[in-house]
């Protein structure tokens, strides 16, 4: 039996920048043609007649929420397939499903089209489909007679490719469409030097090529490698897709990745057996014969296919197609165009309730361009009778943004979001217990977001606010409210500096971090004084086998001139758990909590179409302490910690959380449900 006879092993090593990048050189023309008449020969004249190959992948279905998406997908539900991979000259193919098995890690019903299901081969057909055609549709290849006519094409490195016993030259030929507006690739093909083979191709699509108006972008990157010291054939295969909504401006957005391994290659071996069940008729994706199904076993557990936490971030190899596709062709070829969406950044911006505004509606709406964005909201309170609103005008440059906002609006004082908006509005509404802090304020200031590599952004933001309090306007069906916190009515210049860094791996596991600066110049009767304020927050999770260690901190410093909505605040179910909401208030301030995940048994609940919850929870306790600044009854200050105990239990594919907890200096029991603080960020 043939088999793989050489593979990159060294990997692409860069031997020389092109000299003077070049539009439609003579040398590129060349490059390009020769590389074209080979595939329209279909490799009929190198002796392949046919092959047999093997290859093993995974589907990915995963979803990303928040505003701005700052944090890395999560999986929803992970398949495992197994093909037997065919191929007769001319261009004949055909491709077997040997195996499929999957696990839900959220309730879903997604269904992939076909051609998700496979693999490419010969690096696509003279017109490019994809999703059965619904996703993207007759894009010219990069390497075909109208795509001679469609493309601009440029040698941009020249690169070398080790395999055992030989060292392979490759041009890498970047490509662009010579219009924009319509439906073309985006990317690079890498030649071979010598005889213009295709070695890969990684490469995205102009917006015009996308059908589908949720879709986002497609990425995809193919490599070939060389079988028997002559055929370049599929390797290795990814592809992402992203898609969000239309109708509705919410941050949430789906992701289906794939990927394949091709491999066990059997060159010219003459037609299939008539036990292999193939017929070069019909879809070139089908499953295999029920006996052939029935007897294939995957090597591997299930578990192996669902990504842990660290590996749920875009692979680099798709963040550098769609890198390269941003400089090549303008922001306005591949963004998607929506002239208009009803705007909403969780479900509480439509409906809350709270003490000082009782019930409140609200709705807002983004006129976006290509590098222009507007976003108009507004709500009302019908305990305080009042209407709030802001306007928003962003403008996009590249990866950084910068922003003009108005407001007149209740702002919460709170450092660390207690509870979800859901629980906090029916907790409040029902119960009494209000974890937000808010306050009036007025005014405009000037934003700027710029992105520091993949994973840091820094921002800053110059501000002029006019402060008052709020008012404890509203009555809950139980219980009764604590009061609003004073605010000085006063009118100041804020200016505020971030430094945060999305989930990134490290140390074993996962860590986020943001950092936020604030100054004020506070005017008082002997002068300008500016007072400043730093607060912290990270946090830290690490898989150790099948549970999880969860460490998180909170902590910052004040100056003690500053009004109180700036002081240091914390109690509650996540600074600290078995305190009141809020009962800590300093100028110095540091909450730290260790939590401990594992799986327990659990009935299964079956839930229709999306098939079975897990048959397991996950237990979680955990401990912390919060430490603060107090003074005694002579003025002398001294740090005092209140130490918490509790434990939780996460539900229903991880969804709901139960907790209990104890706070053990003069604390309380206390008892709450929530979802998941995955979602608390669109609720």
């Amino acid at each position: 039996m043939s088999r793989i006879s050489a593979c990159l092993v060294a990997g692409l090593l860069i031997s020389a920048p092109a000299s003077g990048q070049q539009w439609n050189d003579a040398r590129v023309t060349e490059l390009v043609n020769r590389a074209t008449e080979r595939r329209a020969r279909q490799l009929a004249d190198t002796g392949l007649t046919d092959y047999t190959a093997t290859a093993l992948g995974s589907l990915t279905f995963l979803a990303q929420v928040g505003e701005g998406f700052p944090d890395p997908p999560k999986v929803v539900k992970a398949d495992q397939i197994a093909l037997e991979v065919y191929w007769r000259a001319p261009n004949q193919s055909k491709q077997l499903i040997l195996g499929r098995r999957d696990t839900l890690v959220l309730p879903t019903d997604i269904e992939y089209h076909r051609d998700h299901l496979g693999i490419v081969q010969n690096n696509f057909p003279e017109i490019i489909r994809l999703g059965d055609g619904d996703e993207v549709r007759d894009v010219p290849h990069p390497l075909s007679v109208a795509g001679t006519r469609t493309y601009d094409y440029a040698i941009s490195d020249s690169l070398r490719i080790s395999v055992p016993g030989q060292v392979i030259e490759v041009y890498e030929v970047k490509i662009r469409p010579k219009n924009e507006r319509v439906a073309a690739a985006v990317g690079a093909v890498y030649l071979s030097r010598a005889d213009a083979q295709v070695v890969r191709m990684a490469f995205s699509f102009t917006r015009a090529a996308l059908l589908d108006k949720q879709l986002e972008d497609v990425s995809i990157v193919l490599d070939n490698a060389l079988i028997e010291e002559h055929f370049w054939l599929p390797r290795r295969q990814e592809i992402e897709i992203r898609r969000s909504g239309t109708w509705l401006d919410f941050p949430a957005r789906g992701i289906i990745r794939g990927g394949f391994e091709v491999c066990c290659y059997k060159i010219n071996q003459g037609p299939p057996p008539p036990t292999a069940g193939v017929r070069f008729t019909g879809p070139e994706i089908e499953l295999a014969p029920p006996n052939r199904r029935a007897a294939y076993r995957f090597e591997e557990p299930l578990s192996t296919i669902v990504p842990n936490d660290v590996s749920t971030a875009s692979s680099e190899e798709v963040a550098r197609v769609q890198a390269r596709a941003m400089e090549l062709v303008s922001q306005a070829a591949l963004a998607r165009a929506r002239s208009g969406a009803l705007l909403a950044r969780s479900a509480s911006d439509l409906v809350r309730f709270n003490r000082a505004e009782g019930l409140s509606l609200g709705a807002g709406v983004r006129v976006s361009g290509t590098s222009v964005d507007l976003a108009l909201s507004g709500r009302y309170g019908f305990a305080d009778e009042r209407a709030k609103g802001s306007a928003r005008l962003s403008l996009r440059h590249g990866r950084s943004t910068t922003s003009f906002g108005a407001f007149d609006e209740l702002r919460d004082a709170s450092d660390v979001p207690e509870t979800s908006g859901l629980r906090n509005s029916i907790a409040a509404q029902e119960f009494g217990a209000d974890f937000t802090e808010m306050y009036r304020v007025r005014g405009f200031d000037l934003r700027a977001i710029y992105p520091i590599g993949s994973r840091l952004s820094f921002s800053i933001r110059v501000a002029r606010e006019f402060t008052d309090s709020a008012r404890l306007e509203a009555i809950p069906a139980r219980g009764t409210f604590r009061p609003l916190m004073p605010v000085p009515k006063e009118s100041q210049w804020p200016t505020e500096l971030g430094l945060a860094m999305a989930s990134s791996p490290l140390l074993g596991g996962v860590v986020e971090a943001e950092l936020l600066g604030r100054l004020r110049t506070i005017i008082e009767f002997d002068g300008h004084h500016v007072a400043g304020r730093l607060a912290a927050r990270i946090q830290y999770a690490r898989p150790v086998g099948s549970n999880t260690l969860i460490a998180s901190a909170f902590g910052g410093i004040a100056d003690s001139r500053l009004p109180p909505q700036d002081m240091l605040r914390g109690g509650g179910p996540v600074t600290a758990p078995g305190y009141a909401p809020h009962q800590f208030v300093s100028r110095m301030l540091v909450s730290q909590r260790l939590e401990w995940h594992l799986p327990v048994p659990f009935p299964s609940i079956p839930i229709g179409r999306w098939g079975h919850s897990p048959a397991r929870a996950t237990l979680a306790p955990y401990a912390g302490i919060l430490v603060q600044e107090e003074r005694d009854g002579g003025g002398h200050r001294s740090s005092v910690g209140y130490p918490s105990l509790g434990t939780a239990i996460l539900l229903f594919f991880d969804l709901i959380r139960l907790d209990v907890a104890k706070g053990i200096r003069n604390g309380r029991w206390s008892f709450g449900v929530d979802l998941t603080r995955d979602l608390w960020r669109i609720l």
